[in-house]
C-alpha cells in the first residue's frame, strides 16, 4: 500500500475524541468517526477448507475449519493440537479511520490462522505468513511516499528474525531487525522506532506528513529545514511476553504467535489500526464502529477460558508498554491497577459484558485523560447500553459550553474565520483540519477553498494582513474553543506565526526523541522566506480551559517562544498522540499513546499535558469575544 506524504484528509492522530462544537467558521467533523469519503475497512475473509484430521468433538459446528493432525513430539514442553484455518480475501478497500487519516483502497492478502487444542476464538499466525502480510506485497502497512518496505524472515532454531528492507537502498532503516525467541517468549527490537517507520520518513517520530514536493519537483506548503532538525535514537526494547504468561509456540516446523500480540505490538503505530477477529473474518480498522455491518454480523456468545486468560494478560502487556501517561497517573503496572480497583476478576471472568464494562470504566474512571476513549463493544456481546462518567471530558465540555454561549452573544450567526477590528486581525477556528491536497492550494482560486479548511483560511488571512497599506499591527490567533486536530495543520499554523515551527516528540516507551524544523509558504510563491512571516506585527493568542490537544499545543508553543503574548485562561492540556487499541476478545477503544508531544527549550523536551497559564488572564468568557473592548485592551498592553 502506498500512502502519499501529502494525503489530504489530515494526517496525524492528535485531537480530542469528542464532537467539536459547530461554529461560524465551519461545522467541525466528528473527530473520531467522520471522513470526507465513504470507504470500508479491510476485511480478510476466512472461507471453508475441510480436510482429514482429529475427531469432530474438537471442531466447531461451522464447517469452515480445517482440523490438522494431532501434534507430534517436537520443540517445547507442551504439545498442542493445531487447527488450521485458511481463507480468501473479500474484495473490499482498506480504510483505517483514525483522526481522519484515509488510506487508499487495496486488495488484502490471503491470511492463514491457526488454533490450538480445539480453541477456535484465539487465532495464531505463522511467522512466515506474517512477514508476507506486512510486506509491501501484502498489506503494505509500512509503505509510504512511494517507498516500499519488505521483510525477510530467517529461522534459527527457536529464534526467528524479521529484517526490514527499504526499496531505497540508502535509507537508514535498512536492516532493522525484530527478533522473536520462542524459547524465552520474547520479541526484541534493536530499535523499535526504526523498525516501525513508515516508508519515506527520515525522522524517528514523524507526525507532520505534509512537507515535500509535487510531481514537478516544486516545494509545497511546508519545507523541512535541516538546521534545527535532529533526532536521538531510543533504547533497544524487549517485550517479555513470558513474564506476562503469554506463550509463543514452536511446533511441527511452525512458529506461531497470537494474532492479537502481533497486532498490539506492530499495527497501531504503523497501520494506525488494529486487527479484529470475530470468528468469521479479520478486519483492520481503528474503530469497529466503522466496520459494524461486518464485525457485528458474527454470532454473539461466550469466550473460551483460554481466550479470557490470554486476553487479560495481553491487555496488561499492551497497556504497560503503550499507555503514555502511566507515570503521570501513578500506575506502576496495569496488573496491579486492575487488582487494586477490583477489575481483575471482571476482565478474566466468563461474562464478556462485564469484561467490556471494566474496560469502559478503566477509560472513563481511571485514565480519563481526554484522549483515551471507548469506541465499541466486542462482537461476542454486540452493542449494548452502558454509560459511565468521564470526568476529564465533562470538564472540557463544561468549559467549551461556557465559551460557546459567550461567543453566541456577540456572534449569533457564527464567528468569522477572519475579522479586522481597527488595527487588529483576528483568526478563529475550532479544529485543525484541511480538505485539500497541498498542491491544490496553489492551483485553486483562494475564494474556492472549502469552508472550514484551516490552511486556506491562513493563506487568505496572510494576504489580507500583508496587503499594501494594511492597517494591521496586531494579529490574534483565537484558540479559545479549539479541541485539536491534525498535527500537520497545527505545525503549519505555528510556522506562520513564528516563521518556523519545531514540533518535538518523545517516545515514553523507547526514549527516542525527535525535533523537526518547518517553514510555511504562506504567500504561495514556492519560496520560503521572510515574506511568508508576520514580521513586524505584535502577536497574540487567545486560549481557554477548553483548549485541548493541538488546541493546547499551539498556545504552549507560542508562549514558550517568547514572541507571542498569551491571553485568556489556563489551557486544558493533552500531550500524547492517540493510539487505537483493542482486546483479544474484540473490544475497541483508543488510548493516549507512548508518543508525547513536547516543546523544546534550552535543549530540553517539556511535555504539555498540564496545559499552560496565560500571560494575561481574561476574567470572563465574554471578554474573549467583545472584540472592540479586547482590541482596546491589547493596544494598552506594553
Amino acid at each position: 500500500m502506498h500512502v502519499p506524504a501529502d494525503e489530504a484528509v489530515t494526517q496525524s492522530p492528535h485531537s480530542i475524541g469528542q464532537d467539536v462544537p459547530a461554529d461560524g467558521l465551519h461545522d467541525v467533523l466528528d473527530e473520531l468517526r467522520t471522513v470526507t469519503l465513504d470507504p470500508a475497512p479491510l476485511l480478510l475473509g476466512v472461507d471453508a477448507h475441510v480436510g482429514d484430521g482429529l475427531s469432530s468433538e474438537t471442531v466447531l459446528s461451522d464447517p469452515g475449519f480445517h482440523i490438522g493432525q494431532p501434534a507430534s513430539a517436537g520443540q517445547g514442553d507442551e504439545q498442542h493440537a493445531i487447527l488450521h484455518h485458511e481463507g480468501d480475501v473479500t474484495d473490499l478497500g482498506l480504510c483505517t479511520l483514525f483522526d481522519r487519516v484515509l488510506y487508499g483502497s487495496i486488495d488484502g492478502p490471503p491470511i492463514t490462522l491457526y488454533f490450538l487444542d480445539g480453541v477456535t476464538d484465539l487465532p495464531y499466525v505463522e511467522v512466515n505468513d506474517w512477514g508476507e502480510i506486512i510486506s509491501s506485497d501484502g498489506l503494505g502497512v509500512f509503505d509510504g511516499a512511494g517507498v516500499e518496505i519488505r521483510f525477510s524472515v530467517e529461522e534459527d532454531g527457536p529464534v526467528v528474525t524479521f529484517t526490514r528492507h527499504n526499496s531505497d537502498p540508502a535509507s537508514f532503516d535498512n536492516g532493522a531487525p525484530m527478533t522473536v525467541d520462542f524459547d524465552k517468549d520474547t520479541i526484541e527490537f534493536k530499535d523499535y522506532n526504526v523498525f516501525c517507520l513508515r516508508g519515506g520518513s527520515d525522522s524517528l517520530i514523524e507526525t507532520t506528513t505534509m512537507s515535500g514536493y509535487n510531481d514537478a519537483g516544486e516545494p509545497t506548503l511546508l519545507e523541512k529545514v535541516d538546521k534545527g532538525s535532529f533526532m536521538r535514537y531510543g533504547n533497544s526494547l524487549t517485550f517479555d511476553l513470558g513474564a506476562y504468561g503469554i506463550d509463543l509456540i514452536q511446533q511441527d516446523g511452525l512458529y506461531l504467535i497470537p494474532l492479537q500480540t502481533l497486532s498490539d505490538i506492530l499495527m497501531p503505530n504503523t497501520a494506525r489500526g488494529c486487527l479484529f477477529f470475530n470468528g468469521q473474518a479479520v478486519i483492520l480498522t481503528a474503530d469497529v464502529g466503522d466496520a459494524a455491518d461486518v464485525y457485528y454480523a458474527a454470532p454473539t456468545g461466550e469466550r473460551s477460558e483460554a481466550l479470557a486468560d490470554y486476553g487479560y494478560k495481553e491487555l496488561c502487556m499492551m497497556l504497560d508498554h503503550f499507555y503514555g501517561l502511566k507515570e503521570t497517573h501513578r500506575i506502576e503496572n496495569f496488573q496491579r491497577l486492575f487488582q487494586s480497583i477490583g477489575f481483575e476478576d471482571l476482565l478474566k471472568g466468563d461474562d464478556v459484558k462485564q469484561a467490556d464494562g471494566a474496560v469502559y470504566r478503566l477509560i472513563t474512571d481511571f485514565l480519563s485523560d481526554g484522549h483515551s476513549h471507548w469506541l465499541g463493544f466486542s462482537y461476542l456481546t454486540g452493542p449494548f447500553e452502558y454509560e459511565a462518567r468521564d470526568a476529564a471530558n465533562e470538564w472540557i465540555d463544561v468549559n467549551l459550553d461556557r465559551q460557546e454561549e459567550a461567543r453566541a452573544k456577540f456572534y449569533p450567526n457564527g464567528i468569522p474565520g477572519y475579522e479586522e477590528i481597527g488595527n487588529t486581525a483576528y483568526i478563529s477556528f475550532d479544529s485543525y483540519m484541511n480538505m485539500l491536497q497541498p498542491n491544490d492550494y496553489y492551483e485553486m482560486d483562494p475564494e474556492d477553498y472549502p469552508e472550514g479548511d484551516v490552511i486556506g483560511l491562513i493563506i487568505k488571512a496572510h494576504a489580507m494582513i500583508t496587503r499594501e497599506d494594511s492597517p494591521i499591527e496586531n494579529v490574534v490567533l483565537d484558540m479559545s474553543a479549539n479541541c485539536g486536530g491534525s498535527d500537520s495543520v497545527s505545525t503549519l499554523v505555528v510556522a506562520w506565526m513564528l516563521g518556523e515551527a519545531n514540533p518535538s516528540f518523545v517516545d515514553m516507551m523507547t526514549g527516542a526523541m525527535n525535533t523537526n524544523a518547518y517553514r510555511f509558504d504562506a504567500n504561495l510563491d514556492r519560496v520560503f522566506d521572510e515574506k511568508d512571516t508576520l514580521a513586524g506585527k505584535k502577536l497574540f493568542c487567545l486560549a481557554s480551559s477548553g483548549s485541548f490537544s493541538n488546541g493546547n499545543y499551539v498556545p504552549c508553543t507560542l508562549k514558550a517562544s517568547g514572541r507571542v503574548t498569551l491571553l485568556g485562561r489556563a489551557t486544558a492540556g493533552g500531550a500524547c498522540t492517540i493510539l487505537p487499541a483493542s482486546t483479544a476478545w474484540g473490544t475497541s477503544f483508543q488510548i493516549s499513546s507512548n508518543v508525547c508531544k513536547s516543546f523544546l527549550k534550552n535543549g530540553a523536551f517539556y511535555d504539555i499535558d498540564r496545559g499552560i497559564e496565560p500571560d494575561y488572564a481574561l476574567t470572563s468568557p465574554e471578554s474573549f469575544y467583545d472584540r472592540v473592548a479586547l482590541t482596546d485592551y491589547i493596544n494598552s498592553l506594553p
